[in-house]
């Protein structure tokens, strides 16, 4: 057993891209459809994804409970959204995720990878019999992406009755 050091999955959701972009951009709200963080908050200040930007997710699998700090690597409004985790001395491994939007009809391909940029074999060693889902993501992966598409279509529709859009 080990950590999956690349992953990536893709869905179809029925919400144009801009209201997917809209709860992906606000990284605070990922905890609203990831199945492992469960909160993120911005750090120093800041309040909007930008390149060079950090926050901090808390995060649980299993009966597991972990933080970690991330920063944004790149941000292409509506299109892409990159970040990666960063190294501490307690984790010593750091990943780099990306989810890309691009229209899909009225709809919108999501599409999330990942991609593991360190990870010692001690600590690869140390931690993968801890977490087990990280040996193969792709299942939760894309019940993320789903849940991500049933929150912005619904704010869609929300927006919509209220003549927001």
């Amino acid at each position: 057993m080990g950590i999956a050091r690349t992953g990536r999955v893709e869905a179809v959701v029925e919400a144009p891209v801009d209201a997917v972009w809209r709860v992906v951009a606000d990284v605070t709200r990922t905890g609203q459809w990831s199945h492992e963080c469960r909160e993120v908050r911005w750090l120093e200040g800041s309040s909007v994804a930008a390149p060079g930007v950090r926050f901090r997710g808390r995060n649980r699998s299993g009966w597991l409970r972990w933080t970690r700090v991330c920063e944004i690597v790149s941000v292409q409004p509506s299109r892409e959204l990159v970040w990666r985790t960063l190294s501490t001395a307690l984790f010593v491994d750091s990943t780099e995720w990306r989810i890309t939007l691009e229209p899909a009809g009225p709809g919108t391909r999501i599409v999330e990878s990942y991609r593991v940029v360190t990870l010692p074999r001690w600590f690869e060693w140390l931690v993968s019999p801890l977490n087990p889902g990280h040996a193969d993501r792709t299942a939760p992966l894309s019940a993320d992406l789903h849940r991500l598409g049933e929150l912005a279509a619904t704010e869609t529709a929300s927006r919509s009755s209220r003549g927001l859009d």
